[in-house]
């Protein structure tokens, strides 16, 4: 019996032995994972706040590019105490103007005319009992279209010769200013996007290297509204477009 309870104590013994290797084994092994573990994620994070580090910067094109519509209104005035005179005058008149243009390589179907304007002083109540010369007054527009900028630019100097024809005409009214169009966007967007974004590098890139960092990819990027002005205010038929892209990237150590 003592021998039998020895042998018994002895396997115990042993298996007790090989459960707590086992148990130090596997808590090592854990030991290491949960170290590997950390170091991961503390690895993890550390690249997570370098890529996290970034620069926005601002890249501006800015080009220059002839307008290619213009739109000339030509307006004048006539009055007259009887509206048969009236009508008679500019008839005779668009006549003139029309005539003018043709002789300016100026097309007809560049050419469009509106109904005249017609007023009656004698019917506005604002008017009150002021005594005018004329009763009736007509105001006629004849507008040119074309895509021809040089041509009708060069007919506008010599208008005036239809002045001495009695052609009262319309200067300072807002709606015969001259309009300069310029309908080329389309074509010329992906080229100044380029050049936008490559000044926007440019920029990106000095920052870059005043800060000892290398410039990485970039994080995110947003295209500005293009504008469309006069060069200046004697030179209308000239555009100047401008768009201004702003760009964020990624910075390195």
């Amino acid at each position: 019996m003592i021998k039998k309870a020895t042998g018994e104590y002895l396997v115990n013994n042993t298996l007790n032995t090989q459960s707590k290797t086992s148990a130090a084994i596997l808590g090592f092994l854990l030991l290491i994972g949960l170290s590997v573990l950390g170091l991961s994620l503390k690895q993890a994070i550390i690249e997570y706040k370098l890529l996290d580090r970034s620069v926005t910067v601002k890249g501006l094109a800015e080009n220059e590019y002839p307008a290619d519509v213009v739109i000339w209104p030509i307006q004048y005035t006539v009055a007259s105490n009887k509206l048969e005179d009236l009508y008679a005058q500019v008839d005779k008149q668009n006549v003139l103007i029309n005539d003018f243009l043709i002789k300016n390589s100026i097309s007809t179907d560049e050419i469009s005319i509106s109904a005249p304007t017609i007023t009656d002083k004698l019917a506005q109540q604002y008017g009150g009992n002021q005594t005018v010369k004329f009763r009736y007054t007509a105001l006629q527009t004849i507008t040119v279209y074309s895509t021809d900028i040089d041509k009708v630019r060069a007919a506008m100097p010599t208008l005036s010769q239809l002045g001495k024809q009695g052609i009262v005409f319309s200067q300072n009214n807002y709606d015969a200013q001259i309009e300069y169009i310029f309908t080329r966007l389309n074509e010329i967007k992906p080229k100044m996007i380029e050049q936008s974004t490559n000044n926007a590098r440019l920029v990106a890139e000095k920052f870059a290297t005043d800060s000892q960092s290398q410039l990485g990819k970039i994080k995110r990027a947003s295209q500005g509204q293009f504008s469309i002005s006069n060069r200046d205010k004697n030179n209308p038929h000239i555009k100047r477009v401008r768009v201004v892209s702003t760009i964020e990237y990624y910075l390195a150590d």
